[in-house]
């Protein structure tokens, strides 16, 4: 789009305000609302900001402003704010693009496979719960009749959600989502809206938009949108699968092989980029599941539908939810990340991974169809199969160890990452928990 048509589609939208919107390192949108008359000064200087103000610019109070430029191609009015576009900008400081913007980070990894004449496509499964907060502050599915032990496509919990998913489908839709399933998903509350895939850079813009729009579409609605992992200790958690695809200016999906003696149609370049992503798991971890409480996803155990539906084996197979990753024929799906992650730099460090794979020709040895939630710890080891971090503060070692995955995200975002990330887990070993309190106040 050309700035004299993009003023002219803002004319016709009745825009008034543009919003100049990024992501800190945590994923969360940020933005500064923007007269439209004012569209060419996002487009060049930038719209600033005091960096200090968002977590992890690595800025202190006395540093340079950071000057969040437009990209064109994503201009887009908000349907659930009449008036008012977005408009998705990366960051630049001293008029030079800004090492510790994350769409600045996940545009470079890209930029480094369009040198070999490759493009990786992604699509999410965003998955999110519906809750309110009771009387006595604590949370509970917004809809009290939807109480399934086995609640999984249930119509009724899906019929009784129809408006929010009608209004949040629209808006997307609106905006160029295209939305092609909605379901109810395991939990109670829980649902999926899934969009088709695009190449990486678009698909991560259209996920920021897309949480913005649930979040307040829903409070609109008196509901919480929560894309939290693990709001209920009891009943399944959130995720954010990734599919995966390479292509070139060729061939669509280099990934797919229909030769391939495993029968899941995945060429060479798919399964040295698969071993990458495999290699490179526990480290991953860290930049995909980024949370304290990602981690009471990721455990071997049950809920009350009977399974977690969550990774915690560093695997893959055919069609196996018990593996990290699952291979639904000519791509991968990496189940590990959940709705915390910042999808740029989940992005950009998968890619990493992957494309270490493909460098050292790594082998992802035979797939595993078999659940292996059943598995005794004798049998994965005497099969190599290794346990997925089991905390946020054993995933961050992990990464920190991690020369290929830190070099992706360069050495100043992945020491800030890791400093606000300690300091979480600080904050939450030192927190004294209802559980504590009920367990020990009288116990000695």
């Amino acid at each position: 789009m050309k700035p004299q048509a993009a003023k002219k589609m803002l004319d016709e939208h009745g825009i008034k305000y543009i919003l100049a919107q990024f992501v800190d390192i945590h994923g969360s949108a940020k933005a500064k609302a923007v007269p439209v008359e004012h569209l060419d000064m996002i487009l060049n200087d930038g719209a600033g900001f005091a960096g200090f103000a968002v977590w992890g610019l690595g800025m202190g109070p006395h540093g340079p402003d950071y000057m969040a430029r437009g990209d064109l191609a994503t201009l887009s009015p908000i349907p659930w704010m009449p008036g008012f576009a977005r408009i998705v900008c990366d960051g630049y400081v001293h008029d030079k693009p800004y090492q510790y913007c994350s769409r600045v980070i996940l545009k470079r990894q890209l930029a480094e496979l369009k040198k070999r004449g490759m493009t990786m496509y992604t699509g999410v499964e965003p998955e999110f719960m519906l809750i309110k907060r009771l009387d006595d502050a604590s949370l509970a599915p917004v809809d009290d009749s939807d109480v399934l032990e086995k609640p999984c496509y249930d119509y009724k919990g899906l019929a009784r959600a129809s408006q929010f998913l009608d209004a949040l489908t629209t808006a997307s839709r609106s905006v160029g989502l295209d939305v092609y399933q909605i379901d109810h998903e395991d939990s109670n509350g829980q649902f999926e809206v899934n969009f088709t895939y695009g190449d990486a850079l678009a698909t991560a813009d259209r996920y920021v938009f897309f949480k913005m729009a649930a979040s307040e579409i829903a409070k609109s609605m008196g509901m919480i949108a929560t894309f939290m992992p693990k709001p209920f200790s009891n009943r399944t958690g959130t995720g954010c699968h990734f599919h995966i695809s390479i292509g070139n200016n060729k061939v669509k999906n280099l990934f797919q092989d229909d030769k391939d003696a495993n029968g899941l149609g995945l060429s060479t370049l798919a399964y040295h980029f698969l071993g990458g992503v495999l290699a490179h798991a526990r480290a991953l971890s860290a930049i995909v599941a980024p949370t304290v409480n990602s981690y009471k996803r990721l455990v071997v155990g049950r809920s009350l539908s009977g399974a977690t539906w969550a990774p915690a084996y560093i695997a893959y197979g055919d069609n196996n939810r018990t593996a990290c990753v699952r291979i639904p024929y000519g791509r991968l799906e990496l189940r590990l990340p959940d709705g915390s992650a910042n999808p740029y730099l989940a992005t950009a460090a998968i890619l990493a991974a992957g494309m270490d794979g493909v460098e050292r020709k790594l082998d992802p040895g035979k797939p595993i169809n078999e659940n292996l939630y059943e598995w005794s710890p004798q049998k994965l080891k005497k099969a190599g199969v290794d346990l997925l971090p089991q905390n946020l503060v054993e995933a961050l070692d992990e990464f920190e160890k991690d020369k290929v995955l830190r070099a992706a995200l360069g050495e100043d975002v992945s020491q800030e990452f890791l400093k606000l990330k300690r300091m979480e887990w600080v904050e939450y070993m030192r927190h004294v928990s209802d559980w504590e309190r009920d367990r020990y106040v009288e116990f000695f």
